[in-house]
């Protein structure tokens, strides 16, 4: 999945001029957190809903007036993605910066803003969730040709897959977590099990070891 795919369009800006009560009210208004800062129609800046609360608080070492420019209190310079980059990266991008939004540059124009929101919303799409189904995971051997394995045997028994996702697990195995068209996935993860493989969920019953 790719930026352009889950980014916001078309984008509210604000001016670099733009007074900090009136950048305040417009977030109000629309129930936004973040706005783009442009000047002579270049990104020059973000300021969100917290920056502006900080700056014009008793508790700012050098409070700000609802009547001074959004300039003054901006984050600059603005971290970017380009429409075309995947959402992972968007998403390490803002995990590591600690940020909440980001704008979405082609070349120098603003064409859309991802929020982590948009990121979450990705996530479901991607787990599968939003169609009727069941979870399965299972721990496999970092090799070549295990998940190939996996799939195959579901293949056999007409299992259709909604979505697979895979992470390494702590002990070096690959954790992968599958969505599946089915509402028997427990009586199927005891087959896999007798199969040879090591199911994570459904986690088997006690009475079962």
């Amino acid at each position: 999945m790719l930026v352009n795919e889950i980014m916001h369009r078309p984008v509210t800006v604000i001016q670099a001029t733009t007074l900090l009560g009136d950048a305040f009210q417009q977030l109000q208004t629309r129930g936004f957190r973040h706005l783009p800062v442009m000047e002579q129609g270049r990104l020059v800046g973000v300021i969100t809903d917290r920056d502006l609360r900080f700056a014009t608080s008793s508790l700012s070492p050098a409070p700000r007036t609802a009547g001074e420019p959004v300039s003054l209190v901006m984050s600059s310079p603005v971290m970017t993605v380009d429409p075309l980059d995947p959402i992972e990266d968007a998403a390490r991008i803002m995990r590591d910066r600690k940020i909440g939004c980001l704008p979405v540059l082609d070349g120098s124009d603003l064409v859309g803003i991802i929020t982590g929101m948009d990121l979450l919303d990705a996530l479901v799409l991607l787990t599968g969730v939003t169609k009727p189904s069941s979870r399965l995971e299972v721990a496999l051997a970092d090799r070549p040709g295990e998940l190939a394995r996996l799939t195959a045997f579901l293949a056999t028994r007409h299992v259709n897959i909604h979505s697979i996702l895979t992470h390494p697990g702590a002990d070096g195995r690959v954790r992968t977590v599958l969505r599946l068209d089915s509402s028997q996935t427990r009586p199927l993860a005891e087959t896999l099990r007798a199969d040879g493989f090591d199911i994570l969920w459904p986690a088997q019953k006690p009475w079962q070891h």
